[in-house]
């Protein structure tokens, strides 16, 4: 099974992956997969809290994937070797912590999914570059480049969008103002071209269906 989840912020918000709050977990293995739709947060310093949430979720029943958001440390995260699964690029952070890369096309439980991390930081002002904000948080073109040439090979149609933030026009209906960035506009074209059966998102901190084909998940666990 699959299931997908919004920012985890670090520690911050881990509690919705507890017995507790997400009890379908009592009948997972490690052949389920929950997704973080962005801001993980747990690769974010080596401290020895990070280093704790890890091996917590890494003992979870289900795989941990994500996709990055923008806040993430991303001079840590590049650190890790870039490996091949299920049909896209990852990253391993422990046995079943597993980074989504961005513009990738995945193949899991006979579903197709394709995954494109970052964003923009609007209180960037007031974080320190190298400390708590990476340029890194918004895409190159090489990414941009890959995501095109993976959607080629899949045609243009895949069954589910992870990303992290949403296109102007979703963020318009959803009353939020343009964001504007390169990001977004390259989601707009995303929009109009690519075949699509759901697509997920994180960052706006909201549980909402914002469309009959677009969900902002925060706080929810969805099975897809």
């Amino acid at each position: 099974m699959i299931f997908v989840t919004g920012d985890t912020h670090g520690s911050l918000d881990i509690g919705k992956l507890t017995s507790r709050f997400f009890p379908e977990q009592r009948y997972l293995s490690k052949n389920d997969y929950v997704i973080i739709l962005g801001d993980f947060g747990m690769v974010w310093n080596n401290s020895e809290e990070d280093l704790y949430w890890r091996r917590w979720l890494n003992e979870r029943r289900f795989t941990t994937l994500f996709i990055d958001g923008n806040h993430e440390n991303f001079d840590l995260l590049e650190q890790y070797e870039t490996v091949e699964w299920q049909g896209g690029k990852v990253r391993y952070i422990c046995d079943s912590i597993i980074h989504l890369q961005r513009g990738q096309v995945y193949q899991l439980e006979g579903k197709s999914l394709f995954a494109m991390g970052g964003g923009t930081s609007i209180d960037k002002r007031f974080r320190k570059p190298g400390k708590s904000w990476w340029p890194q948080e918004k895409p190159s073109q090489e990414e941009y480049d890959e995501a095109k040439r993976n959607l080629n090979k899949a045609g243009w149609s895949v069954d589910y969008v992870l990303t992290h933030t949403a296109s102007n026009k979703l963020i318009e209906i959803m009353c939020y103002g343009k964001e504007d960035e390169e990001l977004n506009q390259f989601f707009d074209m995303i929009e109009e071209k690519l075949n699509f059966k759901h697509w997920y998102f994180g960052h706006f901190h909201a549980d909402e269906d914002i469309t009959e084909r677009h969900t902002t998940v925060y706080q929810k666990v969805i099975q897809i």
